[in-house]
């Protein structure tokens, strides 16, 4: 598979050749939802608590006679049929952490960016550098590359010129490549890198182009 490649002005440059098992994977959508609810639960806090009879602070004294009343039989006032009382049932302190193989969040990604090159939701520059981190320019090179959405801008290292330009824009994420998850993925429309992220993530999550780019360069 090939990927067309733009400069910052968005004239087109070339083209690079990528890996089909990252980039063009049939898309899963069975795992890829599993993998979006399995994040979405891992962020939950799991703190929601609410009080049991026991734990309610009210008298403990019995409101009234057993017998000889008239009235139905009646405890204290922790119960959970009066008003202040406990709560039967509710929510109490729990993880809802769940797990899934390496193997599958792995397809899961691939499957998310496989869909994105197939929508054609994935831009590719040369090189994505800043001399200066200023929001105008990573304005006028969003808008070079006809990105007019949301967009996630995905980077091999950490760079702070790119990550100040682009915080005050809105619907705009920067982050490393190793970083990018299902959610985001989803989340966002477009999918911004540069040839060196294209890399980086064809070595994460293609083991056999990885090792393909070490022995060209030894």
């Amino acid at each position: 598979m090939d990927f067309e490649v733009f400069d910052l002005k968005g004239a087109r440059t070339g083209k690079i050749k990528v890996s089909d098992y990252v980039f063009g994977q049939t898309v899963n959508e069975a795992v890829v939802h599993q993998a979006l609810l399995r994040q979405l639960a891992n962020r939950r806090q799991g703190n929601a608590d609410t009080q049991t009879r026991s734990d309610v602070t009210r008298s403990t004294k019995k409101l009234y006679a057993q017998k000889h009343t008239g009235r139905a039989r009646r405890g204290s006032a922790n119960s959970p049929l009066l008003k202040g009382g406990g709560v039967v049932f509710g929510p109490h302190p729990r993880s809802y952490r769940q797990d899934m193989p390496k193997k599958m969040r792995w397809l899961a990604l691939r499957s998310v960016l496989s869909g994105k090159v197939r929508d054609g939701e994935v831009k590719v520059l040369k090189k994505l550098e800043l001399k200066e981190p200023k929001t105008k320019l990573m304005t006028e090179i969003l808008d070079y590359l006809g990105v007019e959405s949301t967009a996630i801008i995905g980077v091999a290292m950490g760079n702070d010129y790119i990550t100040m330009a682009s915080s005050n824009l809105p619907g705009i994420k920067t982050t490393m490549v190793s970083m990018l998850n299902v959610a985001d993925l989803l989340s966002y429309k477009m999918l911004v890198l540069d040839v060196a992220a294209v890399r980086r993530i064809e070595e994460l999550w293609d083991r056999k182009a990885a090792a393909t780019s070490k022995e060209k360069a030894g």
